[in-house]
């Protein structure tokens, strides 16, 4: 893993990159959005860049989608150079918005006809090619049908089903699940991981922490212009000691002796509750269910957690999380008893 860069050496071979980056740079006047990018994200995966609002995740898009141009830095995107060769990246690629580009004025049918006319097919092999991917992604009985008459789930199924006319080999889904319901989020998790079933590579942005942790291969972190972090979620996740055991009372002296013994622990006088740091194991559960039979106390609820990806968003970017009105917590390290049953005594 690494804070920066591709995280790649130890004099392995690095897998053959689909996107890969150095340097990347972007500014709008004195405002720098990208401060030096690198990327590598190897051919066949789903990589997710992470980021608040304003990070410059859609301007990384824009940027090896040939939409915009850097100011600064080095991209290669199917194996063609970004700046030398636009044109042979635009060919390899496809683009979901977070926008759909669907024609509401239009049927399903004829959205999917006018992208394989805008992609020089022919009308036979055309309408054979979108025929087989409505149906792919359950659209057959609406094919007839104005799109605007479309729930949201079906457009943004249309819209990847359009992304897909031209065979692209790397796709970008910039942010594709806002505003859809939980079913349609699952469902387009699972046409996800059929295209990259199919060998194809997927760029994700996304502002649901859970898709990044079911999706992806590898997660990026971009704050303040720059990667803060990347890897895969269990290593993200390794980077900070969010973990603890919640102990909850519903007897106030119970809950005062607990705090009393464990008097660094994260106390919640209102709930009745006790926060203690763990890494989740048997070996550490257990020590705290000795140290609590042997005190003769009794919790009416104990739960674990172990650090998630909201804990990592959080402690990375300093920003609660975007799909929380709250900020995760991370505690501090209280400690608390390593022999509870000599300690009790």
């Amino acid at each position: 893993m690494s804070t920066s860069g591709s995280g790649h050496g130890g004099g392995r071979p690095s897998p053959a990159a689909a996107i890969s980056t150095t340097g990347l740079r972007k500014s709008y006047g004195d405002k720098t959005v990208l401060d030096g990018i690198d990327l590598h994200i190897p051919a066949g995966s789903v990589f997710a860049l992470l980021g608040p609002n304003g990070a410059g995740k859609t301007t990384t898009v824009q940027i090896l989608s040939t939409l915009i141009t850097a100011d600064g830095g080095q991209a290669r995107v199917a194996g063609h150079d970004l700046a030398a060769d636009p044109q042979a990246v635009r060919a390899a690629i496809g683009v979901t918005g977070q926008f759909s580009a669907v024609d509401g004025l239009i049927t399903g049918e004829e959205n999917m006809l006018l992208m394989a006319d805008l992609h020089h097919l022919s009308r036979r092999e055309g309408r054979r090619v979108a025929a087989e991917l409505l149906d792919r992604f359950d659209l057959t009985e609406a094919a007839k049908k104005p799109a605007s008459t479309y729930s949201g789930g079906m457009k943004r199924r249309l819209d990847i089903a359009m992304t897909l006319v031209g065979d692209p080999r790397i796709i970008f889904l910039d942010e594709p699940t806002t505003g859809l319901d939980p079913r349609s989020r699952h469902n387009m998790w699972q046409i996800i991981r059929e295209l990259v079933t199919g060998g194809v590579t997927v760029f994700l942005t996304t502002q649901y922490l859970e898709e990044a942790d079911e999706l992806a291969d590898r997660i990026a972190v971009l704050n303040g212009g720059r990667i803060a972090a990347q890897g895969t979620a269990e290593e993200l996740k390794r980077l900070i000691p969010g973990g603890h055991v919640r102990l909850r009372f519903s007897d106030p002296s119970a809950y005062r002796s607990a705090a009393a013994a464990l008097g660094e622990a994260s106390r919640d006088d209102e709930a009745l509750a006790l926060q203690i740091p763990s890494d989740g194991s048997q070996r550490e559960l257990r020590s705290i269910l000795d140290w609590l039979d042997a005190a003769e106390i009794e919790a009416d609820e104990l739960t674990v957690h172990t650090p998630d990806l909201d804990d990592v968003f959080f402690a990375l970017t300093g920003s609660t999380s975007p799909t929380s009105s709250t900020s995760p917590t991370v505690p501090t390290q209280p400690t608390y008893p390593t022999h509870p049953k000599e300690e009790a005594r």
